[in-house]
């Protein structure tokens, strides 16, 4: 019994001193979010005031929420990630449904072909996409230049109005949401969870006279609820997160995310470190209940989507 309780311990050892190692960065972002500016990741500190601060100061996340403009750039990224969210997680299911459980000719070649963009950097597709949102307000009006608002000026500029972006094209929520509505890896791992699905299913429901759209969205879909939401997590984790692309399209103010408006805020604020981190924790919040929510579909989504097909 003793051997088996050492062993055990053996085992869980590494893992615990894995898990101390992985959360002591965030530790040191929640003392330092509520430390001061001398205490605040300055050399000479010791390690114990690092941690443990001799004053907590909750007036850190007040300061930054109003400095920084913080409820524009919440619901800047708020609606940025959940339309993302729900669009890659609606393209991804149609296309993975297509690849998983119709027949046509050339499907694998078709799938394999899409996989393989998955090798492609994304920093290969910045110009491009940057170049189409560019010119889509011109094409646009070309197209229809019967309608007098397809002139794509910037939005609430009347009566010295503070402009909030286009309604296509650069400086516009169209350039945040629409370029990133399509996953490769989403589409793969959906198809593997619907490989594990029996196909029995489909052909029953076919025979009670239920369409394609039917059968998808009756019958595969919640059988498809781990895999949707892993996917969920996944989009809405990664566009939260993204900085690069709205660098890249957006000039406007009203248009900033909460990274690129943390950026910002770094460079005008200096190495405040105690201001920054309390603004990046509170960007983290929001990351950390929507993993708790999905968390018990996450795994058992990853684990399946790992090994059918």
């Amino acid at each position: 019994m003793k051997s088996k309780t050492s062993l055990r311990w053996m085992w869980h050892l590494p893992l615990l001193v894995f898990a101390v190692t992985m959360a002591m960065p965030l530790g040191l972002m929640v003392t330092t979010a509520l430390g001061d500016a001398q205490m605040a990741l300055r050399p000479g500190v010791s390690l114990w005031h690092v941690f443990i601060p001799n004053e907590w100061n909750w007036d850190n996340f007040a300061y930054v929420w109003k400095k920084v403009n913080f409820l524009r750039y919440y619901l800047n990224s708020l609606v940025v990630a959940l339309f993302v969210t729900v669009g890659q997680v609606f393209t991804s299911a149609c296309a993975a449904y297509a690849f998983a459980r119709l027949r046509w000719p050339g499907r694998d070649r078709v799938f394999f072909a899409y996989l393989a963009t998955m090798m492609v950097p994304n920093a290969v597709t910045l110009i491009p996409n940057f170049a189409l949102m560019k010119e889509i307000p011109g094409w646009l009006t070309h197209l229809l230049p019967f309608v007098d608002w397809l002139d794509f000026r910037y939005l609430g500029t009347s009566a010295g109005a503070a402009p909030v972006g286009r309604l296509v094209g650069l400086d516009s929520y169209f350039a945040l949401i629409v370029p990133n509505l399509f996953n490769a890896y989403g589409v793969f791992l959906l198809r593997q969870f619907l490989l594990g699905i029996p196909r029995e299913l489909d052909e029953a429901a076919r025979i009670d006279g239920a369409t394609h759209w039917q059968i998808f969205s009756r019958v595969i879909l919640p059988l498809s609820k781990p895999g949707l939401v892993t996917l969920a997590i996944f989009a809405f984790m990664g566009t939260w997160s993204n900085l690069l692309w709205p660098v890249i399209v957006t000039n406007l103010e009203a248009l900033r995310t909460l990274p690129l408006g943390l950026m910002i805020f770094q460079q005008q604020s200096g190495a405040q470190w105690h201001y920054v981190m309390a603004g990046a924790l509170l960007m983290l919040l929001p990351v950390i209940v929507i993993f708790i929510a999905g968390q018990r579909y996450f795994v058992s989504g990853i684990a399946t989507g790992a090994v059918k097909g």
